[in-house]
Parts: structure tokens; C-alpha cells; sequence
């Protein structure tokens, strides 16, 4: 039976060294939690890290270990503390964390991290690998791994692969300045569907793709090659409730079953019985904001001096990467702050901040969201943020308000709650006083709206929601099913060449024989192509023909001393071998006066653009203009250029360019003619756009019709690039000779 296989940097069980003896705990949190689902059944596996680098635990000591973890489905990835160091602590921790986050001038970017980063998401792609079986379906996620969805696709094309990232995704011009942008978007577009807790990460993601990697992205869909790649929104939730029956416990507590945290807060809460007490909870952490939260409310009681001693602020700020600099320097402005402040209004009987920097336990937690009436959750950004769904659903008698970020991807969800710019601290002081002023109606209708939400969509729902839409997925569209060029197909057209009796080879130009080039001028055939066409030319009974988009100065120059035939302008001219060039119609060209001022309009306000003048049709080039602005601008020319052009012009959609040209000649109709000469029992042809098509389309049915690239065709075969093409010409080049 098919199985479910979850990839994460850390097992939900961590391994630690207990004196001479090792010990497993369980490890909490959003993934954990939300995974539990998927993998408390028998047909699921879970790789990632134990938590212990393998160089502090000794050979022999490992096998139990090893057997404890497999008996629960979990297969460790092993890593040594120097790889935990470099791809953790490194590149994922160090630069991906701030950089997702907006804290560019944080992000270190160094090759050893990245080398090792590279490394270790080859070792968890491996062990996925090994574990692998047909139907299986692949859920890898976070930061930590965002080459590892392609890793396992290229070994494993037939296997469903799901990621989710559990961080922001960062707009364009913050992602760009990662120095091996291309390679973590190429990773992620390994899945065949990608998640994200928001819609504002979703479109950051897309317009990276369009943008760095010039994909074609239609609505929430990537066409990656032959595969479309499903992008997608799923917020993740909480257990709601876990969450919400805990607190009903609580509130029906004993006095002997009560902590002593909640005694404390407790009796805080009789002796200042029209106070208020604000809750602020979060890991150590630059992204979560507490500076500028800790300022705000510095800023509140000295706007509003008759909250002194009625209202508190109670603190808990969990202990995070405490060995970082940047983590380091953040805990001692905090500590700073709180006894700068506490300094500032105490009083003997009345302290502002209550102050805790440590982890507490799951029922200290639940006293701390059920005693305080506001909770101030404002991360400077954030990817979800769980915590201020917690605490609305531990609000069990209605009341309580929550003050939270706009930055926080929960902001999305919970609306109704007092939603602010963490950077604007008078809104923030502003907002305490909207929380401590507002009517206990007001608090209850707010709440029941955002319980109603989280109750419904839970971590559980999230995870089967995911998994639903993964294994979902739309097939690959049938219609460009074709085979990749392999060794047996290649044979099969080599033993064709050297067996026919006369033979004929068509050939496109760009993106076929020469790579697109960003300037079509510079998109020059170098000295080992030049020989290699004048090989192709020189075998017996052989006939080279190069049937080309690009004008006849172009193809004279090039190629006018070869013993070939040469199509300019997409078939409107043609150069037999050894004699003229001739016109293949007697087209009027004053259509051009009208379409020229068009195109002059366009490329005037969109940068980047330019255009190309041919004898018999005019091109419109956007390879270097912004992807998102020339979609719109390609959908503006189109309406007017179709408003104005008789039924003998026709517009081609070409490779980031529009070429409105007579669509009574084409290279179907050239190759046609050219094919006619001869008697040929051989004949392939090559190209890679849609003009090409229409070659494919003229030859006879025992052509062997070629496309560069992976994209819908009527072409035979496929083949994957330029560096491909030149390989399968030479190797029917030297078995000919």
C-alpha cells in the first residue's frame, strides 16, 4: 500500500545525552502537531534529523537507537555537528531566516555554508530516495530543505511531491539579492504543489518564478517544462481543541489543583481589580518585534498617565539561538528596556513589566492566556504566528482582546481583532487604550467570529486540506506527452541517415542551434558550429537546409559560403544552394506603416522593449522588460493590433516576443517547397517555437520531427536543449562519414 512520506529538518523526537545513556523526547510545536495526523498511521514515514550529531554517539550505540526510531516510522537523517554548523546554523539560520524575514543587513552569505547547505539537502533527498516505492506521495518542508523537492524529482519523476514553507516568502527585490536565487527556486518547482500560509507569500513566490527564472505562470499554475506546478494558499491552524478544553479545565480548577503561576496572577488580579493585565508572549527573536512593543508601551503609560499602576505588562520571552550575536545583542536591549521602564514608574506597591525569560510548561501557558485580558502579539513579520490563535481559543467565556501585527500572517485570518503596524508605536499605544477601553460586547462578538474560524479550520483540517489538494494534482496534459530523444531513439535515426539513399535535414536558428541571446545580434554561431554544419554539408547525397526567423543579411553573412539552402523571415525568402535569393510572395508591405507607430507606443512606455524590422514582418522584443509589466502590455497590443489588421496578417506569439508578419508564407509552406526538390527517403527536422510548428506539421509522416525543449508539439521527440542538438548532429555527422 502506498505511503505518505513527511520530510522536516527535525524528527518530532529528539535524541539527547543523558550521562552514558541516551533518551527520547518528544518535541512540540506547529509541525509536530500538524503532522501527527498524517503520520499516526502505519503507512507513513518520517525522515529528518534526530536532534544529536552522529560524531557524539559511538558506533556500537547506535543500533538500538536506530531500531527505537524505525519501530515508530521515523528514518534519521544523520548529520555531523559541523554540518549542523554550516547548514543549519549556517546558510538556513544565518541567511535564509533573516533574508525571508526582511532583515537583509542580517543575512550572511557565504559558499561554505551554502556548499554544505547543498550537501545535507542531498543527504535528506537520499534517504528519501532509499525508502521510496511506486504511489508513494512526499510532503517535505520548510526553509531548511528547499532543494530537496528536486533532488528527488530528477531521480523520481513519477513520485507526487508536496512543500510547504512555514516562513514568509520575501517580494522580489528582497529575494533577488540571494546570490543562488535560481537554484532555491528551481528546488522548490521540483513539487508538484507548493504551499504557504498567505496569499501576500504566494504572489511574492510567483513573481520571483516570472522574474528570475522567466517561467510562464498562469493564474496560480507554473508551467515548469512538461510539468505544471500547482501554487496554492493554506493557513496553517491549531488544535483548536486541545487549546480550548484545557482552558475549561483550568477555569473549573480547585485551589489545590492550581500552579503557583496562577495563584500569582490571581491574587494580582484582586488587588487591582479594574486593572488590566497584557499579555506578550514570543521566542527571543529580531522577527517578533518585542523592542518596539516594550517602546509602545512605554510610550502608553506616558500618554496615558491615568493607567499608572492599572495596568501590566507581563513579558514571556522564550530563549532562542542564545550563542548568536545578533540574538545576544537583542536580549540585552530588551533587558535594558524592561528595567529602564520598570525603573522609570514602579512604585512600592506596582511594577509595569513583569519580566520572564524562560520556556513554560503547556498548563502555565493556558493560565497565562486565560488570567490576561489583552494579548499584544505585534512581530515586526511573521509567518503565521499560532500563538495569537491560542490564546482566542482559550477565551472560553468570550471576553479578552487581542492587540496583533498586520505583519503576522495570522492577521489574515483574524481580522476582527485590533490589527496595527508594529512599526507605528503611537498606534500601538493608541490600540492598548482601544483594548482597555473596549466593552465587554464588543470583546464577545469580535472573539466569536475568530473562534468560529479557528474551530473549524484546524492543524488537522490544514494537513488533510494539503494532502487532499496534493494528491489531486492535475495530470500532465496529454497532448504534449512525447519522448524524450533517448540512445535507442537515437540509433533509430542514425541507422535511418546512413541507410537512406538521399537526405535532408531542416534547421531553425535561434533557441535550436544558438542559445537565445538577450541581444539577437550578439546570438552568433561560433567556430565549432560553423564546422559542424559544413560536416553535415559535405556527406554524400545530404542536403542542409537552415529555415530561420531571422533576415537574409543575417543569414548571408553567416552562412552565404556553405552549400546550403537558407529560408529568411520565417519562409518569405529562399536561397537554394548557389543561386539568389527569391521571394516566395509578392505580399504589400504598406501594412507595416500602420503597425510601426503601434509598436513605437508601446515600447516607448514599457523599458526594456525593442523592436526588430524585417522585408516582411515586424517583431516586438520583451526578453528584457519586467515579466509582470509585459504580460499586461502583451495583452494591451494584441487588443489594438487585432482591432487593426486584415485577415492576411496574422500575430505569432514567439519566445518573449510578437511578430506580426503575412501569414500567407510560413516555414511550413518554405520547407514544403524545399522538400519538393528532392526524392528524399531521410529527412529530420529541428526547431524549437511555435512557427516551428508549422514545419512539422508540412513534412511527410516518416520525418523525423525534433523539439527543442520541453513544450506542447506536433513535433515526434523532444530534446532538452542547444548542447543536445549539437550532440545528436554530430553523432549523425561522424556515423556518416
Amino acid at each position: 500500500m502506498a505511503k505518505n512520506i513527511i520530510v522536516s529538518n527535525r524528527l518530532p523526537i529528539r535524541i539527547s545525552k543523558v550521562e552514558n545513556s541516551f533518551k527520547f523526547t518528544p518535541t512540540s510545536g506547529g509541525l509536530a502537531t500538524g503532522m501527527k495526523s498524517v503520520h499516526e498511521h502505519e503507512h507513513s514515514l518520517w525522515v529528518g534529523w534526530p536532534g544529536i550529531g552522529i560524531d557524539e554517539i559511538a558506533s556500537d550505540a547506535w543500533a538500538p537507537l536506530a531500531k527505537g526510531l524505525e519501530e515508530d516510522n521515523y528514518a534519521p537523517v544523520l548529520l555531523t555537528e559541523l554540518e549542523v554548523a554550516n547548514f543549519y546554523y549556517g546558510l538556513a539560520n544565518k541567511c535564509l531566516w533573516p533574508l525571508f524575514h526582511y532583515f537583509i543587513e542580517f543575512s550572511i552569505f557565504n559558499e561554505a555554508h551554502w556548499a554544505s547547505y547543498v550537501e545535507v539537502n542531498k543527504k535528506f533527498a537520499e534517504r528519501v530516495l532509499e525508502n521510496i516505492a511506486p504511489g508513494d506521495t512526499v510532503w517535505i518542508h520548510d526553509y531548511q530543505l528547499l532543494l530537496c523537492p528536486k533532488m528527488i524529482k530528477d531521480v523520481r519523476p513519477d513520485v507526487t511531491i508536496g512543500f510547504f514553507l512555514h516562513i514568509p516568502f520575501p517580494s522580489f527585490e528582497i529575494f533577488r539579492t540571494f546570490p543562488w536565487r535560481e537554484a532555491l527556486l528551481q528546488g522548490m518547482l521540483g513539487a508538484d504543489l507548493i504551499g504557504f500560509h498567505t496569499y501576500d507569500y504566494e504572489r511574492h513566490f510567483l513573481s520571483s518564478v516570472k522574474r528570475i527564472l522567466r517561467l510562464e505562470v498562469q493564474f496560480n499554475r507554473i508551467i515548469n517544462g512538461f510539468r505544471e506546478v500547482v501554487v496554492d494558499t493554506f493557513p496553517m491552524g491549531i488544535d483548536y481543541d486541545k487549546f480550548h478544553l484545557a482552558a475549561k479545565a483550568h477555569l473549573t480548577q480547585k485551589e489545590s489543583e492550581k500552579s503557583e503561576l496562577k495563584k500569582q496572577l490571581e491574587l494580582h488580579k484582586k488587588g487591582a481589580e479594574s486593572g488590566k493585565l497584557i499579555l506578550s508572549i514570543d521566542r527571543l527573536d529580531y522577527t517578533k518585534g518585542v523592542v518596539n512593543r516594550i517602546k509602545a508601551f512605554d510610550l502608553f503609560l506616558t500618554k496615558y498617565p491615568e493607567y499608572l499602576e492599572k495596568v501590566r505588562l507581563l513579558m514571556l520571552t522564550v530563549p532562542s539561538r542564545s550563542d548568536v550575536p545578533e540574538y545576544v545583542k537583542l536580549k540585552k536591549e530588551t533587558d535594558e528596556l524592561v528595567g529602564r521602564i520598570n525603573g522609570k514608574y514602579a512604585t512600592v506597591n506596582w511594577t509595569p513589566i513583569w519580566y520572564y525569560y524562560r520556556a513554560m510548561s503547556f498548563d502555565d501557558l493556558i493560565d497565562l492566556y486565560m488570567t490576561s485580558d489583552i494579548a499584544m502579539i505585534t512581530p515586526v513579520r511573521d509567518g503565521m504566528n499560532l500563538v495569537a490563535k491560542e490564546f482566542i481559543a482559550t477565551r472560553v467565556e468570550g471576553d479578552g482582546v487581542l492587540i496583533l501585527s498586520e505583519m503576522a500572517g495570522a492577521s489574515k485570518e483574524l481580522f476582527e481583532s485590533i490589527l496595527i503596524n508594529p512599526f507605528d508605536k503611537n498606534a500601538m499605544a493608541d490600540a492598548l487604550l482601544q483594548a482597555i477601553t473596549m466593552p465587554i460586547d464588543e470583546q464577545k462578538r469580535r472573539n466569536f467570529g475568530m473562534q468560529k474560524r479557528l474551530s473549524r479550520y484546524t492543524v488537522d483540517y490544514w494537513a488533510k486540506d494539503f494532502m487532499r489538494t496534493l494528491q489531486s494534482k492535475p495530470e500532465t496534459k496529454e497532448e504534449i506527452i512525447i519522448p524524450q530523444i533517448n540512445e535507442h531513439h537515437q540509433n533509430t535515426i542514425v541507422d535511418a541517415f546512413t541507410t537512406a539513399a538521399r537526405r535532408m535535414i531542416f534547421l531553425d536558428y535561434d533557441g535550436t542551434l544558438v542559445e537565445f541571446n538577450e541581444k539577437p545580434d550578439l546570438a552568433t554561431p561560433d567556430n565549432s558550429l560553423f564546422k559542424l554544419i559544413k560536416s553535415l554539408c559535405a556527406l554524400p547525397n545530404t542536403d542542409v537546409a537552415i529555415v530561420s526567423g531571422r533576415d537574409q543579411a543575417f543569414l548571408d553573412k553567416w552562412f552565404d559560403t556553405l552549400p546550403l539552402t537558407l529560408a529568411a523571415e520565417h519562409g518569405h525568402y529562399i536561397k537554394y544552394k548557389g543561386k539568389n535569393w527569391k521571394g516566395t510572395v509578392a505580399g504589400r508591405k504598406d501594412w507595416m506603416a500602420d503597425v510601426m507607430p503601434i509598436f513605437e507606443a508601446f515600447t516607448d512606455r514599457t523599458p526594456g522593449t525593442f523592436i526588430e524590422e524585417k522585408h516582411n514582418s515586424l517583431v516586438w522584443h520583451y526578453r528584457k522588460t519586467d515579466p509582470e509589466l509585459a504580460a499586461g502590455r502583451v495583452v494591451e497590443i494584441k487588443t489594438v493590433l487585432s482591432s487593426l489588421l486584415s485577415d492576411d496578417l496574422t500575430i505569432l506569439d514567439m519566445d518573449k516576443a510578437l511578430e506580426v508578419v503575412d501569414q500567407k508564407v510560413n516555414k511550413g509552406s518554405a520547407v514544403f517547397e524545399i522538400n519538393g526538390q528532392g526524392n528524399y527517403d531521410f529527412v529530420l527536422c529541428l526547431g524549437d517555437d511555435v512557427t516551428d510548428e508549422n514545419m512539422f506539421v508540412s513534412l511527410p509522416e516518416h520525418a523525423h520531427t525534433v523539439k527543442v525543449g520541453r513544450k506542447a508539439t506536433a513535433a515526434k521527440y523532444y530534446i532538452e536543449n542547444v548542447t543536445q542538438v549539437k550532440k545528436l548532429l554530430s553523432r549523425i555527422a561522424t556515423s556518416a562519414s
